[in-house]
């Protein structure tokens, strides 16, 4: 690698941490917040009552997540690989809130995906490609906002590529190499690929990148590689045995069959409006971001002529788009009901919009000079980039402080056991801010919640037809941002 490839590479890295730490200290009550507390509860767990992590628990005992109610607050869903180093950080250091650990670790995460997407595309492609894949992905306004979410989407993209690149060393430089580091890239591709599926199955759909390498290496005969058969084995095992385990609490397992084809949705045109226009042209591209993507799509498909790069080579990006076609389409009704999904097909788009970019600063000469593509390649990345951002910039709003307000006040003036509804109809983010558990509904009237265990109300933003509790339950604390009533206690 050049002196200035390496500079630059260093350069987009330290941008992208430094754009990632936008309202870095934002309590967690923005955009898509319901499932950053409930990621961020399991963290808090560990925290207070061990890191007992074949029981993740979080702070709904509801029965709206799974249908059933969940007494022990279970959260069988991802393995808490996430939550281990969100929690090991804030236990270990304390320098930092636990929520910001939890951005610390998704910021980590986000680096060494375009570290890892960086090198994939240097030794495919090349040191141009590679360096404006991992410029997009740095600035890319969806990424700045879900790479320093507490979610563990991103550490799964992470996870997926990490796996990716450490298998590629293992096939095609484990023979060229001593054995230790053989043996070093085996086993740090099967750590990353099996931690991919057990932070999210879904990672599934993006091994086709792996057959692809093994193909441009063995051909079909790769099927008779009994390597391979063991390494798939490895890495599947573990997440057999965590959906083995978790059958043992179906309590905690929130429903999901609707992820897949909830309302039929697969393939009518609200779903290709959703999908291609909504969140892939304007949410994810901002519209001029997409005129890079088909530019990227068309030269794959011809850069013998254009670039010379192999066909074998670029065999593993049609992968990548297959992989990400496949898991749009099967994940359908997740993909159009939650944008923070498309996460994982983000280094697809980028890898072909940076050959898109190469095509604007190495045009064919009988088009235009390479000056006139510079320029208009400005042009067009800064577009997107304003385009997304008026998009996204609403994403890093907190829209009801009262949540937080209230939140505090239970926190302040109720005892640490102490069980809470906090109704915001079945979002947890405004029990979360409570630091208590509890459930985030009206499950059941109220006198049947009080038998269940329920001890405190708190309202926000209060209605009159609200204060009428005040009859019958004694107000604990009252503002005009929320109300706190004591369920034990009359007025």
């Amino acid at each position: 690698m050049s002196r200035i490839t390496l500079v630059l590479f260093i350069g987009i890295l330290l941008l992208g941490f430094v754009l990632r730490l936008y309202r870095f200290d934002n309590p967690i009550a923005d955009w898509h917040s319901w499932r950053q507390v409930d990621t961020s509860a399991v963290s808090r767990n560990f925290v207070d009552s061990g890191f007992d992590i074949l029981y993740p628990r979080f702070d709904d005992l509801s029965n709206v997540p799974s249908g059933m109610d969940n007494p022990n607050g279970y959260r069988f869903v991802e393995f808490p690989i996430y939550n281990v180093f969100q929690a090991g950080g804030y236990s270990l250091f304390g320098i930092l809130t636990l929520e910001q650990w939890g951005r610390l670790v998704t910021i980590i995460s986000s680096l060494l995906s375009i570290t890892f997407l960086f090198f994939l595309l240097k030794k495919y492609t090349d040191s141009t490609v590679a360096l404006f894949a991992a410029f997009i992905y740095a600035i890319l306004p969806y990424n700045i906002f879900y790479g320093r979410a507490v979610l563990p989407d991103p550490t799964t993209a992470m996870a997926i590529l990490g796996g990716i690149f450490f298998f590629d060393l293992w096939i095609n430089n484990g023979k060229k190499n001593s054995n230790f580091k053989s043996l070093i890239y085996f086993s740090s591709a099967i750590l990353f690929t099996a931690s991919s599926f057990l932070l999210k199955p879904f990672a599934m759909f993006f091994m086709l990148p792996m057959v692809a390498i093994a193909y441009n290496a063995y051909g079909l005969s790769m099927f008779k590689k009994w390597q391979l058969w063991v390494f798939a084995a490895i890495c599947l095992t573990p997440l057999i045995g965590w959906r083995v385990w978790i059958t043992q609490h179906p309590e905690g397992i929130p429903v999901s069959d609707w992820l897949l084809n909830g309302g039929n949705i697969r393939f009518k045109p609200s779903f290709f409006n959703w999908i291609f226009s909504n969140r892939i042209g304007t949410l994810i591209l901002g519209f001029w971001g997409g005129s890079l993507l088909v530019l990227g799509l068309v030269l794959n498909a011809n850069t013998e002529k254009i670039y010379g790069f192999m066909k074998g080579q670029m065999l593993i990006f049609w992968a990548f788009l297959v992989s990400s076609l496949a898991y749009v389409t099967v994940v359908a009704r997740g993909n159009i009901q939650h944008d923070y999904y498309q996460i994982l097909i983000i280094p697809t788009l980028v890898i072909f919009a940076a050959l898109g970019c190469k095509f604007f600063v190495s045009p064919p000469k009988e088009l235009f000079n390479k000056k006139i593509g510079a320029g208009l390649l400005a042009v067009v990345l800064v577009f997107t980039f304003a385009f997304q951002w008026f998009q996204i910039r609403d994403f890093f709003n907190i829209n009801r402080g009262s949540i937080i307000l209230a939140g505090n006040a239970i926190d302040r003036l109720t005892p640490k056991d102490a069980l809470v509804i906090a109704n915001y109809e079945g979002d947890t983010t405004f029990l979360y801010q409570t630091k208590r558990k509890g459930w985030a509904s009206y499950q059941n009237p109220l006198p049947e919640m009080i038998s269940r265990g329920a001890d405190y109300l708190v309202i926000a933003d209060p209605k009159e037809s609200d204060m009428e509790f005040g009859n019958t339950y004694k107000i604990v604390e009252q503002t005009p941002e929320y109300i706190i009533f004591d369920l034990h206690k009359n007025p």
